[in-house]
């Protein structure tokens, strides 16, 4: 045992020595590897060779491997470019990249192109009325005088009561077929189902709102004016059925598919690792829900609601069947209503006069900025919480 320690010592310290053999050290006295029994005491152990000196050039053998280790050329060239090809790749590489930025510049130049003649068409109305046409009221074919106002109006709040409706609902649905609340069957089931309805056509959807729906929900109505009459939302008397608030419930029913579409593939997009690393902290199910998962996915369940949002402001079918087609501003949402889809379809086609042709092609064009302006709402706020959140 002692003979096998001085080895092993003896070779430590000439691997140290040989490290800086310019400066030999002294050898010093160290104690043995191994206590000696009391009962068979050992031979005396020869003595391992130490030094203070090689042990003190530790460190700088250490720094002059790390210097070593990092002075190694690196094997990654850091201006490699993994983009460029080959000769014959890279022509057809440059011909895909120019026809992606015709077929870019071509979407933009459709969208200018169909603005200057919709700004065109109206330009007798644009002319004869200005910027008053935004908040007159009238509107009369015979004596060619026109107003936006009342459909402006109609087209704004049914569609905010269609996302006010939508955006609770579709979260739900979201919801329930994202996470494992039922059996992947029947998720499977309710999300087709719910998808389903963006395949009804609009004007099925406006005759089941007249058959079915109408005289589902006026005795409804009836009930808010009799508890609420004195709220000026349900002040009218004796509804009809016909109203905003039946157009913007069926809007809120064809704009579901979308919102709840979106929301369940934004929420299937979260990584399972924020799921379960929160509930290993302690947290329950809803609590992971509303304040991990939620807000993981917020940004794109708002790019849903804006994208529902702008086809309820387009929708024209259903809610011309269901609205009441009556030009007047009322804070009533049992009176009826129109909107600019609704009056572009129901006098389009039978107006002769250009000045009545330039009104409607007006109300046109101020929805297609509507629309334009929920688009880039819906852009701004995306970018802002992504950038919020980085």
């Amino acid at each position: 045992m002692g003979h096998g320690a001085w080895g092993i010592g003896h070779g430590a310290w000439l691997l140290i020595r040989g490290s800086n053999s310019t400066s030999p050290a002294p050898l010093l006295p160290c104690s043995p590897a191994h206590p000696a029994h009391p009962a068979h005491p050992a031979p005396p152990a020869p003595l391992l060779p130490c030094s203070p000196t090689p042990c003190s050039l530790l460190p700088s053998m250490a720094n002059s491997s790390e210097s070593a280790y990092t002075k190694q050329p690196s094997l990654v060239d850091e201006n490699l470019d993994l983009t460029v090809t080959r000769d014959g790749n890279l022509r057809l590489d440059q011909g895909f990249t120019w026809l992606t930025y015709i077929f870019a510049a071509f979407t933009v130049g459709v969208l200018f192109w169909m603005s200057w003649i919709v700004f065109h068409q109206a330009q007798p109305a644009i002319n004869k009325f200005g910027l008053g046409f935004l908040w007159s009221q009238q509107w009369d074919t015979g004596k060619l005088v026109f107003g936006a106002l009342p459909y402006i109006y109609g087209t704004l709040v049914s569609s905010a009561i269609a996302i006010l409706v939508a955006i609770p609902i579709g979260l739900s649905v979201a919801l329930v077929t994202s996470e494992n609340f039922l059996p992947p069957s029947v998720r499977t089931i309710i999300a087709f189902i719910v998808e389903l309805i963006a395949a009804i056509p609009s004007v099925v959807i406006g005759l089941w709102g007249i058959f079915v729906f109408i005289p589902f929900l006026v005795p409804l109505e009836k009930l808010l004016f009799d508890i609420f009459h004195w709220i000026p939302l349900f002040n009218t008397q004796d509804p009809s059925g016909f109203n905003m608030l039946t157009a913007g419930f069926i809007l809120a029913i064809m704009i579901l598919p979308t919102m709840a579409a979106i929301s369940r593939d934004v929420l299937l997009a979260i990584p399972k690792e924020l799921r379960t690393g929160s509930m290993a902290l302690g947290s329950t199910r809803w609590e992971t829900i509303f304040r991990v998962i939620l807000p993981a996915g917020f940004s794109g369940i708002v790019g849903g609601a804006m994208l529902a949002l702008g086809r309820a402001l387009g929708e024209t079918m259903a809610v011309t069947m269901v609205v009441g087609n009556s030009a007047q501003v009322s804070a009533s949402l049992l009176d009826p209503a129109y909107t600019i889809p609704s009056i572009l379809a129901n006098e389009f086609a039978e107006a002769q006069d250009p000045l009545h042709i330039g009104a409607l092609t007006y109300l046109g064009l101020i929805l297609f900025a509507l629309t334009l302006a929920v688009n880039i709402a819906a852009l701004t706020i995306v970018q802002f919480i992504s950038r919020k959140n980085k």
